[in-house]
């Protein structure tokens, strides 16, 4: 589905088992897309080995200009190489989902414990003070929404000819750039976010949107953080995440976003050159959120791009405080738990 050259085992695993990530009929791979004999050899992640990068604290990072190295150490906690960023950019396509109903009653709380706000410019600009020293992660894409029509096709299932549909899916992958180079300039943004739809009928504009602001971005020394997409018919397994992450990387992402999976996460993180920091996705009991972010950290992410699993948590305040215990202070998830608790009955909210 990379459309490249040298598609590699782990695409053509992805695309055999995943019949629902296209709308049309996949042909035959072409010859010059078909897994190479080199890439039937068994794959070296090499995930005990980390990747260098001489003079600077942040991987894939060292070769970039001043600008954009200090926007990054910005965003990623230079002692550490970490980051807890808080996302509640939701409203973009979803409106005010739970939790975001009044940015400014449940997120404001939150901030003083954020490394980096992932938002909209509008939220920026309507609710976030100026006086904020948080970097700030900008949405960068959009112009889709949850509002839908069901969507129906035929295909194939082992030869066999079939009728599927889905809600909303394509629909959602259909996005183009929603801000200018000069209003993220305005507003003082240390990374542009783009979601990436790899396997959409939209996957080319998606990594059109992603190139262009690669283009316009390091003109000015601002990151590009590609954000992995995953919709319903889609795969989360180890090989989509190392496929997707890496394209994005390739493309000039300077940060990937993507989910936690839990098998084979650290060839994930080992075969992408730039830092990955894990989403937190739908929200779960806080215990297992902890258990969550603690595996990706130990598994090579450079940090948490968190929304639902802290502002729809029953005391948002000391979950995002356990959140950054084990980013930042190595807690255990047991340890992060207790502090929640601990937290939660002196009345932290």
């Amino acid at each position: 589905m990379d459309g490249k050259s040298g598609m590699g085992k782990d695409a053509s695993r992805f695309l055999r088992r995943t019949p629902l990530c296209n709308p049309i009929n996949l042909p035959t791979p072409m010859a010059d897309i078909s897994t190479s004999a080199a890439d039937k050899k068994e794959k070296e992640y090499f995930s005990s080995i980390p990747q260098d990068a001489p003079g600077f604290f942040l991987k894939g990072s060292h070769q970039y200009d001043w600008g954009l190295k200090n926007r990054l150490s910005k965003v990623f906690n230079p002692k550490d190489g970490r980051t807890v960023m808080l996302a509640f950019d939701h409203g973009y396509f979803q409106g005010p989902t739970s939790g975001l109903e009044r940015v400014d009653q449940t997120i404001l709380p939150l901030e003083p414990y954020a490394d980096c706000l992932m938002l909209t410019r509008g939220i920026q600009r309507s609710v976030v003070p100026a006086s904020t020293q948080k970097a700030i992660a900008l949405r960068a894409s959009g112009g889709t929404s949850m509002v839908s029509l069901m969507e129906e096709w035929e295909g194939e299932i082992d030869g066999k000819k079939a009728k599927f549909s889905r809600p909303g899916f394509e629909p959602l992958s259909n996005e183009s750039t929603a801000l200018s180079i000069e209003e993220a300039i305005r507003l003082n943004a240390s990374v542009l976010a783009v979601q990436v739809f790899i396997g959409s009928a939209y996957e080319r504009q998606t990594l059109k949107n992603l190139t262009d602001l690669v283009d316009g971005a390091s003109r000015y020394g601002i990151g590009v953080m590609g954000v992995t997409a995953v919709g319903r018919a889609m795969a989360r397994t180890p090989q989509y995440f190392r496929l997707a992450t890496r394209i994005m990387a390739e493309l000039g992402a300077n940060v990937v976003k993507c989910y936690y999976t839990d098998t084979e996460f650290e060839t994930v993180t080992s075969c992408c050159p730039v830092p990955i920091v894990i989403a937190g996705g739908k929200k779960l009991p806080e215990l297992e959120a902890l258990q969550m972010c603690y595996n990706a950290i130990q598994q090579g992410a450079s940090g948490v791009d968190m929304g639902r699993n802290i502002f729809q948590s029953d005391a948002p305040i000391s979950m995002m405080q356990a959140v950054r215990g084990v980013v930042h202070e190595s807690l255990t998830p047991d340890e992060a738990f207790q502090l929640y608790n601990d937290l939660k009955a002196k009345g932290t909210r």
